[in-house]
């Protein structure tokens, strides 16, 4: 500080006609002895007491700004008291980063960053070598507890864990000191970590390596900081390489140019005897009462205890905090290149020029940033040896990013690469952590299992996908679901529909046979032009198959089960007059003759249309209460949505098929029990039949249909409707054809005798 002031005096620009003086009080690292000094800066110019006024903005206090302390413990002290007077404080070592509190401490600068950049820099450090599971040490005082707790603070939002926390005690030689300094090391060793982080000054961090190395904690990577770093720590303590790798980061700072060749000629100047002489000459000078600390060691003093301290880092700082403040003097005064105006100043108006304009030093251009702080940046250093001897090797640097040399890092290990220190590995993309244990920082990582998926590397479960996506297991992403329903190309739906296109053909080539026998007895019998009907509507039903097959809509749902029920409706209100004739002739002989007239003849088309307008009249029922409609079934498939045709209403449903259920019942009633004489054609066999069919399709059918949430839904309808055309086809229209086209001498009146034709004969005997 006397070099830069010197240099400030001597300087004809920056403060010309401006003699700055000074006084150096020594703080001891002790709140009472840093108080005494600062509560004399606080007195009235020219006097020793401190005035007690209303308005202090023309007061004038004995020095006009303060230079230091260094440790942040002394300057939340003395920043309070230097505050409340508005002087300008600029400390050149204390990085507590409680005094970036500018309304708390509105006049305290410093020359040095905060310790939440040099944090900063220590968890990107971490996180670049994948260190995860971490001890860290602070010494007890203000800089270790704030250091450490920012530390614990940004840890564990970058997913750094905190084996254990701990505190050296402040003072060293407390009886439990060495207890809880061991306690420390034993609790460290348990934890298996491979890095301590350790913010502590030098007596602090010194004894807490001395004891690992006692204790054989064996080789950690240690990650340091400034307040020990470039201290004699490895000249003094013994076998010191054994504590491994060290690491640590100390503030990036230039040379200040002729401060060590000033040092070297003050030296030669004087003799240690003169220059102890002018030291008590100067003591006495001052008033003992006010304050006597006087340099206890400053017999003992030589070039060699100084010559280490000149290549430290806070040098650089020391020099820029007085030339912060002579720039501020500068414009506060107005200088100019001829000199000074001879006006007084008051402490608190150089506070403006400090908050807003910068100053140089040598050359370079610094200036206080909005928590009245400076940050020039950090050097990664490691401790390399070399015959014994350590040197700092430069081996990074962080200015707001974090840039390693890692190949010139050289660690503790056997291979000289960088040891693991992990209570869990990271996990691979689409696994999250599951946490085993009681320490939450401890976990193993699972697979993502199916529609979820891994969305960021800190997860603690899989988020689930979308409705309408999906994932496969381990997935870091979801993909949008297909559409799944019976394709029109897919194997099976080929093969029902070939099944289709047989029942159809079957269908159109019985109603050509039909047709061209259509007055022989034998199509006759079966009810002429009624069965023709029939054949269509089978036809028609065959083809309705085609409803089921590529991508359902909400029409097409509300079509397939009308068609299904008018088009069998269409076959079964053929077969009812002829069952009901059958009926009337072999149940009820005596009053058949006044009945047959409505089930025979052009009345049977009556009965026909009748029974369809009712069936027509349950679809309309049906479309009222609740046709069916599209569903999208995003459960039953995992990578597809399923799309079908739902059920909305039961009721509605029951209604539309329960009335083709009571014609086939009543045909099956009517037939099941006829007896044919011999050598005739038995017509009430076929109808009894095909009712028998219809009704075992539709008992599997409903079965079936009621719990299919799937694809074979529409496959369980088309099956339905191809067994019970196929089964009426066979039981009933079939036979018959054979007969037309195999047995054409069976197609005769005797044999293919109508049971109306019969009864006369029969009254007769």
């Amino acid at each position: 500080m006397r070099f830069a002031i010197e240099q400030i005096n001597n300087c004809s620009s920056l403060l010309p006609g401006v003699w700055l003086g000074y006084e150096l009080y020594d703080s001891c690292s002790e709140p009472l002895v840093a108080l005494q000094p600062s509560l004399l800066f606080l007195a009235r110019r020219g006097s020793s007491g401190i005035a007690l006024l209303r308005d202090y903005s023309e007061y004038q206090p004995r020095v006009t700004a303060v230079i230091g302390p260094h440790s942040s413990s002394l300057c939340l002290l003395t920043a309070k008291l230097f505050s409340s007077f508005l002087i300008p404080q600029v400390s050149y070592g204390a990085s507590s980063e409680t005094l970036s509190n500018t309304e708390l401490y509105p006049s305290f600068y410093r020359t040095v960053s905060s310790d939440k950049n040099l944090v900063e820099a220590v968890v990107l450090l971490l996180n670049q070598f994948g260190w995860n599971w971490i001890a860290t040490v602070g010494s007890d005082d203000e800089y270790g507890r704030g250091a450490q707790a920012l530390f614990l603070s940004m840890a564990s939002t970058n997913n750094i864990c905190i084996a254990f926390e701990g505190l050296i005690p402040e003072d060293l030689t407390e009886p439990n000191a060495k207890t809880q300094l061991e306690n420390t090391i034993k609790i460290i060793n348990s934890t298996k970590v491979n890095v301590i982080v350790l913010f502590a000054h030098t007596p602090a961090a010194q004894a807490l390596l001395e004891h690992s190395i006692r204790m054989g904690l064996g080789k950690k990577v240690w990650i340091g900081t400034e307040a020990w770093m470039v201290s004699d720590i490895p000249t003094t303590t013994p076998n010191i390489q054994s504590v491994g790798t060290v690491l640590g980061f100390v503030t990036k700072t230039g040379t200040v140019p002729g401060f060590q060749e000033y040092v070297v000629e003050l030296f030669r100047s004087v003799t240690q005897e003169e220059f102890c002489r002018s030291s008590w000459e100067l003591s006495r000078s001052t008033d003992t009462e006010e304050l006597d600390t006087p340099c206890q060691q400053c017999g003992n003093v030589t070039l060699e205890d100084i010559w280490p301290m000149l290549e430290v880092t806070t040098v650089q700082p020391v020099h820029m905090a007085v030339y912060s403040v002579a720039h501020a003097l500068h414009r506060a005064l107005g200088c100019t290149s001829k000199g000074c105006p001879k006006t007084p100043i008051r402490s608190w108006q150089l506070l403006h020029y400090m908050n807003t304009l910068p100053f140089e030093v040598n050359g370079q251009s610094f200036r206080f940033d909005q928590f009245h702080g400076t940050n020039t940046g950090y050097k990664l250093i490691l401790w390399a040896w070399r015959d014994g001897t350590v040197t700092h090797l430069p081996v990074g640097d962080y200015d707001q990013s974090l840039y390693i040399r890692k190949s010139q890092i050289q660690f503790h290990t056997a291979d000289k690469k960088e040891p693991t220190s992990e209570c869990f590995k990271r996990c691979q993309p689409g696994q999250f952590r599951r946490i085993k244990g009681f320490n939450l920082c401890c976990y193993d990582c699972t697979d993502c299992s199916e529609n979820t998926f891994w969305s960021s590397t800190d997860s603690t479960s899989c988020s689930p996908c979308p409705q309408h996506q999906w994932a496969p297991a381990r997935s870091t992403r979801c993909h949008d679901r297909g559409e799944r329903f019976l394709f029109w190309d897919e194997p099976l739906a080929v093969a029902l529909l070939s099944l289709a296109a047989l029942a159809a053909a079957l269908s159109a080539t019985a109603a050509l046979l039909f047709l061209k026998h259509l007055q022989t007895p034998l199509v006759q019998l079966a009810g002429g032009a009624r069965s023709l009907f029939a054949l269509l509507w089978l036809l028609l039903q065959s083809l309705s198959c085609c409803l089921y097959v590529g991508r359902p809509g909400a029409a097409l749902c509300s079509l397939q089960q009308l068609s299904y029920a008018l088009c069998l409706n269409g076959c079964f209100s053929t077969l009812v007059p002829k069952a009901l004739e059958i009926a009337l002739l072999t149940e009820f002989p005596r009053r058949a003759p006044g009945l047959l007239r409505w089930v025979t003849q052009g009345r049977a088309w009556l009965l026909v249309a009748a029974s369809m307008f009712t069936q027509a009249l349950f679809c309309l029922c049906h479309l009222r209460l609740g046709p069916d409609y599209l569903v999208a079934d995003y459960k039953s498939l995992p990578r597809e949505v399923l799309l079908v045709c739902g059920t909305q209403s039961w009721a509605a449903f029951a209604l539309l098929h329960s009335y083709n259920s009571c014609l086939a019942f009543s045909c099956f009633l009517c037939t099941f029990m006829v007896q044919t004489p011999a050598g005739r054609y038995n017509v009430a066999r076929g109808i009894t039949f095909a009712t028998f069919i219809y009704f075992v399709v539709l008992i599997f059918f409903l079965v079936i249909f009621t719990t299919l949430r799937t694809v074979l839904r529409a496959v369980t309808q088309i099956c339905t409707i191809l067994a019970t055309t196929l089964g009426i086809l066979a039981s009933f229209f079939i036979p018959k054809c054979y007969i037309l086209v195999f047995r054409p001498d069976l197609n005769t009146g005797d044999y293919c005798q109508n049971p109306s034709e019969e009864q006369p004969e029969q009254d007769r005997q």
